[in-house]
């Protein structure tokens, strides 16, 4: 059985808030639908800390090709990819989102779906959140 992502009660509202007007594919908004619906929701701050989210950073591995690559989840109005910055409906954040350390996910990317493992987690500060 697969496990139901995990999210806060925060991230949750701004998911179902943003969802409808997010820009994504089909799979994988059928996808991200899914698992909102079945998520495990916690007060913020019962949220485990090693959970990706909205403003955590996370450290990922291929599993393919063993490339390591870190993500910081902002929200869209946010995001700036030379600062590592992505926001919460791109893909790589939509296949991260709800997934703890040493959990392995699958995911549609560009070029075809991808494996990876989560290596690390961690909160960013709020002077990281923002541009």
């Amino acid at each position: 059985m697969k496990k139901s992502i995990l999210l806060s009660k925060s991230d949750f509202k701004f998911l179902n808030e943003h969802f409808e007007k997010a820009i994504m594919s089909d799979y994988n908004k059928s996808r991200l639908r899914a698992e909102i619906k079945d998520a495990t929701i916690f007060n913020d701050e019962d949220l485990p800390n090693d959970v990706v989210s909205l403003h955590t950073e996370a450290t990922i591995v291929s599993t393919a090709d063993h490339k390591e690559f870190i993500f910081k989840l902002v929200k869209p109005k946010d995001a700036d990819i030379k600062l590592q910055k992505v926001s919460i409906f791109a893909p790589i954040s939509i296949a991260l989102l709800g997934y703890q350390t040493n959990d392995l996910i699958n995911w549609e990317m560009p070029d075809g779906i991808k494996e990876f493992k989560i290596l690390k987690v961690r909160r960013l500060t709020p002077s990281e959140t923002t541009n």
